[in-house]
């Protein structure tokens, strides 16, 4: 089976002097910093693997990536991946002791850092970090090989490698490159290992990551390349490296901005603009936004719209109608798409901002549409080439308070054969295709045997047109950014504090898609009334703040803290009403910055 960097020594083959990487740097962000030909890029992969594989990287070997995408990291983490190496995505503002844990779950050999974040994290800008609340793990003590990227700076520990400088001159010249089988030292990766592994959620105790294989990273790779439409000779300008690769791999050209689109969105807006794609998610659109709307009809040198790429896909986190309205407002030359999936499977499916706007509005099809005009639900799309759709109506604890649950859709009748209304079976949505994940890594470190589909946990029918509509959710979870909260996990703990009775974390979506996390929780004894109320600022409530980083991941954190009278319940079981909480919280949260 042919490994998914195969294309990459094709491209340097065909095209070797046209330009894969192109990293902009300075004040500005516009100046172009580094450039990289194919014939560059393929060298350097294969130089640098060969070099690790000297080094004492074996495949299988687990190796902790904390470098952002830069030309110097972008060859390391291609060159891992080369040697048959796994790379483990760990997020630095965990809790100590979640960091800890995971380390512990995924037992890395090596750790790729940025020099910057070995100062940080235990060098002398760790007293700088702290003062700016960033508690980070000490990544030097870590018991690994380390390798680092950028100017050496103190707080790299001794021995360190260099990663730029972690090359071998027995490797071939891209020229040579496909004449090689598997590589330099013709030992290609199988792509059934291990390639990628990415920590989502979980506790300390049962830390949770994903895990994809070389060949299901090809086919992630592969389907993001449908989404953008990449061709060869195309601009992609991202900081993600999931449309920056695919775009690499088609022959086009990553443009890496100087700095993520958050920090610095009006770099952005000048580097994206005219370019072919670009991937975001929807909290960067609304920065990218703001800035255009604040430049007023300024935002083109012709003094009309503003320019933008000509597609902008958008990700990661739920794509509401209101962004697409404006961002089809703000950049009406660009083609909007909203992307769907999950870290175990993606994409999935995709939209664009047309087709979802005429189905909420109900000028789309009548199979998505209610008897008001409007859809029933979220529409997000088409399946990608590849992907198989499965809605098991069958699912076990399906909220009943979810208009349409284990009906037909929106008809509120029983969904059996011959139902009344006629309409599609609601129920979770099951996914297969070439980028499912192989499984979670406990699972498969205790042998278990790879998954065959992944259970979204979203609720969904399809469309006459085969288009999957969301309608809620089987779980309770929660998106912000790109980080999924699962309450389930966290509120024993917070149930623990003292002073609380109960606790329940909601998330209260806002206007571009992205949820605000508010921490509800009620005094120990606690009487319940018949008309719950929440309020901000008690005792309670600033003690509550006060502790949750002590049991809380960095990511998990509540944006807002308040005191209830009381949970309301909801259902025959009983359970937290987590829809009137919601209603309850909406009026403060927004009161708060995510």
């Amino acid at each position: 089976m042919t490994h998914f960097l195969d294309d990459l020594a094709t491209h340097a083959r065909d095209t070797p002097d046209a330009v894969a990487l192109r990293w902009f740097g300075g004040r500005d962000g516009a100046r172009v910093r580094e450039e990289v030909t194919f014939a560059g890029l393929a060298e350097r992969v294969e130089r640098t693997a060969s070099g690790l594989r000297a080094q004492g990287m074996a495949p299988g070997d687990r190796v902790l990536f904390s470098i952002r995408p830069r030309p110097e990291g972008v060859v390391l983490c291609l060159a891992i991946l080369r040697a048959g190496g796994a790379v483990v995505f760990v997020d630095p503002g965990s809790t100590p002791e979640l960091f800890a844990a995971r380390i512990a779950a995924a037992r890395p050999r090596w750790a790729a850092t940025e020099a910057l974040l070995y100062a940080a994290s235990s060098g002398p800008l760790r007293s700088v970090a702290r003062s700016r609340g960033l508690l980070l793990p000490d990544y030097g003590r870590l018991p690994v090989r380390h390798l680092y990227s950028g100017r050496w700076l103190p707080g790299v520990p001794r021995g360190a490698r260099r990663a730029a400088r972690v090359v071998s001159d027995d490797a071939l010249p891209a020229a040579a490159l496909l004449a090689a089988d598997g590589g330099a030292d013709g030992d290609s990766p199988d792509s059934g290992d291990p390639a990628l592994i990415v920590f989502t959620s979980g506790t300390t105790a049962e830390p949770k990551a994903v895990v994809h294989t070389a060949g299901t990273l090809g086919g992630m790779l592969g389907l993001f390349a449908q989404v953008g439409g990449l061709r060869a000779g195309q601009r992609a300008h991202t900081d993600q490296m999931f449309l920056g690769l695919p775009a690499v791999l088609s022959g086009g050209t990553w443009e890496i901005p100087a700095r993520a689109p958050k920090d610095d969105p009006e770099a952005f807006a000048r580097g994206v603009a005219g370019a072919d794609s670009s991937f975001l998610v929807p909290a960067d659109v609304t920065a990218l936004l703001d800035v255009l709307e604040a430049r007023g009809s300024a935002g083109s040198p012709a003094g009309g719209p503003a320019v933008g790429p000509a597609v902008l896909a958008v990700g990661a986190a739920p794509v509401t109608v209101a962004l697409l309205e404006r961002g089809r407002r703000v950049l009406p030359g660009t083609r909007w798409i909203a992307v769907y999936g999950a870290t175990e499977i993606l994409p999935a499916a995709m939209t664009d901002a047309d087709e979802k706007i005429a189905a909420a509005t109900g000028s789309g099809t009548a199979a998505s549409a209610g008897s008001d005009g409007g859809a029933h639900g979220d529409l997000v799309g088409r399946p990608l080439g590849g992907i198989g759709v499965r809605i098991d109506t069958a699912v076990v604890g399906l909220d009943e308070d979810l208009p349409g649950a284990g009906t037909a859709a929106g008809t509120g009748t029983d969904a059996g054969a011959g139902a009344p209304g006629g309409g599609p079976e609601v129920g979770e949505l099951v996914l297969t295709g070439p980028s499912l994940m192989a499984g979670y890594l406990a699972d498969l470190d205790a042998g278990k045997p790879r998954v065959t589909e992944h259970r979204t946990g979203d609720l969904a029918y399809q469309d006459g047109d085969g288009r999957i509509v969301l309608v809620g959710r089987n779980r309770d979870m929660i998106i912000r950014g790109t980080v999924n909260i699962y309450p389930g996990l966290f509120e024993p703990r917070l149930r623990d504090l003292p002073g609380v009775g109960d606790a329940v974390m909601v998330g209260v979506p806002m206007p571009d898609g992205d949820e605000r996390v508010v921490l509800v929780v009620t005094a120990e004894r606690a009487a319940g009334e018949s008309e719950p109320w929440v309020r901000v600022r008690t005792d309670l409530a600033r003690s509550v703040a006060d502790q949750v980083a002590r049991v809380l991941d960095h990511g998990a954190l509540p944006d807002l803290v308040v005191e209830a009278s009381h949970v309301p319940l909801a259902g025959r079981s009983r359970k937290p009403d987590r829809h009137a909480l919601v209603g309850l919280v909406s009026p403060l949260a927004g009161t708060v910055r995510a």
